[in-house]
C-alpha cells in the first residue's frame, strides 16, 4: 500500500503531476491516493520531502496467478533519424516466444521513444503478439528517470509474469532500477531461460567466476525479470503473415521527474571498425599472441577475412588490446558466423562469451587446451607459422574468385 506522511507532505503537487494513472490528488494541503494506484513508485521517486513510501507484502499463490504474459523491453537505437529496435530485441523475442508458448500466454514488446519510433511492426513478425508503443517528447533519448517511470507504470498496470531486457548498457541500468522500484527479483546476464513444471522462469547464468552454472527462480514476486546478453540467443526468421498489432499507450511524464538530460553524445573507441556484437567474422587473439608479432598476424588475418580483431581478457589486462575488444564473461558476448581463436587457451569465462559462434576454429600449440573441446576445427601448432600460410591461401582464393 502507498503510505503518505502528512507531517512531511508540503503539497508541492509533483506527485500529482508525475502519477501516470491520475491516482494522486492534492486536496486541502495534503496528497491523497485513490483506488487507481498501481504502486508503480513514480510518486515515491519524485517526492522531494520523502513523504511517500510503499509497503509491499509477499504475494500469495493466488495473487501471483494474476500475472500473465511475457514482456520484452524493445530498446531502440537512433538510425538514419529513426528510433528502431536493436538486434538483441529480436533475439529476446525468439526466446520469449518459446517461453510464452510453454506458459500458454501472450508475448508483448514494449517500445519507448518519441515521434521517431519506427519499424515496430517487425517485432510482431519476430514473435510478438502485440507491441505497446509509449511515445513522449521526453523519451527521445534514454534517461534513467524517464524510462524507469514509464516502464514501471506499464508493468505495474499490465502485470506480466516475465519481463526480459537486453544486457546492453542501458538495459543494465534500467532493469535494476525497475526491480528496486517494484521490489522484484532480477537475474543479470542470463545464458539460458526456461519454464519449469510449476510455471516458474528458470534463469541460468554463470556464477563463481564461471566455474558453475546457477539456475535461479523468483517464486515470491512477479514479474520475474532477467537481462540477457546480446548474441546468447539466435533470432528466428521473421514470419510476415503474423498479425501486426501496435497499441499506443498514454504516457504521463513531467520534466520535473527527469533529473538528467543528454547534452552531447560522444562515441568512445571509434575507428576500431565494426562492433564485436554485429561482426560476422572474428579473430580473437589470446595470450599466445603476446610475443613475436602474433597480435599483428591475428590482425592481418582478420583484415584479409573482412572480420574484426578481438582479444581474450589476459591480452586486455596486459594493455595490448582495449577493453572494447574483449570477448568473454566480463567483456562482450559474440555470435559470429566464424570465430577463429588464436593462442586462446579456452577458459570458461572466455567460452561463455563466444559459445553462440556458428563455426569455431582454434589454433594453439597445446593439444590439451580447453578451446579444442568446443572447436569445430582445431589446428595444433605455432600460430606464427600457420597464420601466414592461411593468409596466403585466402588471398590466392580471393584472387581466383
Amino acid at each position: 500500500m502507498l503510505k503518505i506522511d502528512d507531517q512531511k507532505c508540503n503539497a508541492c503537487g509533483l506527485c500529482e503531476k508525475t502519477c501516470p494513472f491520475g491516482a494522486i490528488a492534492v486536496d486541502e494541503g495534503l496528497a491523497r491516493s485513490d483506488e487507481n494506484c498501481t504502486l508503480c513508485g513514480a510518486c515515491v521517486n519524485v517526492c522531494p520531502q520523502g513523504a511517500m513510501a510503499i509497503e509491499r507484502k509477499q504475494a500469495s499463490p493466488e495473487e501471483l496467478a494474476q500475472y500473465e504474459g511475457v514482456y520484452v523491453w524493445a530498446e531502440c537505437d537512433l538510425n538514419d533519424g529513426k528510433l528502431s529496435p536493436k538486434r538483441v530485441v529480436y533475439e529476446l523475442l525468439s526466446q520469449g516466444r518459446l517461453l510464452a508458448d510453454k506458459l500458454g500466454q501472450e508475448l508483448v514488446a514494449v517500445a519507448l521513444g518519441d515521434g521517431r519510433l519506427a519499424g515496430l511492426e517487425s517485432l510482431c513478425e519476430y514473435g510478438a503478439d502485440r507491441v505497446l508503443r509509449c511515445e513522449h517528447e521526453l523519451l527521445g533519448a534514454y534517461s534513467t528517470d524517464g524510462f524507469t517511470n514509464v516502464l514501471s507504470a506499464v508493468i505495474a498496470g499490465n502485470k506480466p509474469s516475465v519481463l526480459l531486457y537486453g544486457a546492453t548498457p542501458n538495459g543494465r541500468d534500467l532493469a535494476p532500477r525497475i526491480a528496486a522500484r517494484l521490489r522484484l527479483g532480477l537475474t543479470a546476464d542470463c545464458t539460458g531461460l526456461n519454464i519449469d513444471e510449476q510455471g516458474q522462469l528458470v534463469q541460468t547464468r554463470p556464477a563463481f567466476g564461471g566455474n558453475i552454472m546457477a539456475s535461479i527462480i523468483a517464486p515470491y514476486s512477479r514479474p520475474q525479470t532477467a537481462t540477457v546478453r546480446p548474441n546468447v540467443f539466435t533470432a528466428a526468421g521473421p514470419d510476415p503473415l503474423r498479425p501486426k498489432v501496435v497499441v499506443d499507450v498514454a504516457v504521463t511524464l513531467n520534466k520535473a521527474a527527469v533529473r538528467t538530460k543528454v547534452v552531447e553524445e560522444t562515441v568512445l573507441g571509434g575507428g576500431e571498425g565494426e562492433s564485436l556484437e554485429s561482426a560476422t567474422v572474428i579473430v580473437a587473439a589470446g595470450l599466445g599472441c603476446r610475443q613475436g608479432g602474433g597480435l599483428a598476424l591475428a590482425g592481418e588475418l582478420a583484415k584479409v577475412l573482412g572480420g574484426v580483431l578481438a582479444a581474450s581478457r589476459p591480452m586486455v589486462e596486459a594493455g595490448l588490446m582495449p577493453v572494447t575488444r574483449q570477448v568473454g564473461q566480463s567483456g562482450t558476448t559474440v555470435g559470429p558466423e566464424l570465430y577463429i581463436a588464436v593462442g586462446v587457451s579456452g577458459a570458461i569465462q572466455h567460452l561463455v562469451g563466444m559459445s553462440s559462434a556458428k563455426t569455431v576454429v582454434a589454433i594453439n600449440k597445446d593439444p590439451e587446451a580447453p578451446i579444442f573441446k568446443v572447436a569445430d576445427l582445431g589446428i595444433v601448432g605455432d600460430a606464427q607459422e600457420i597464420i601466414p600460410k592461411l593468409i596466403e591461401d585466402i588471398q590466392r582464393q580471393q584472387a581466383d574468385a
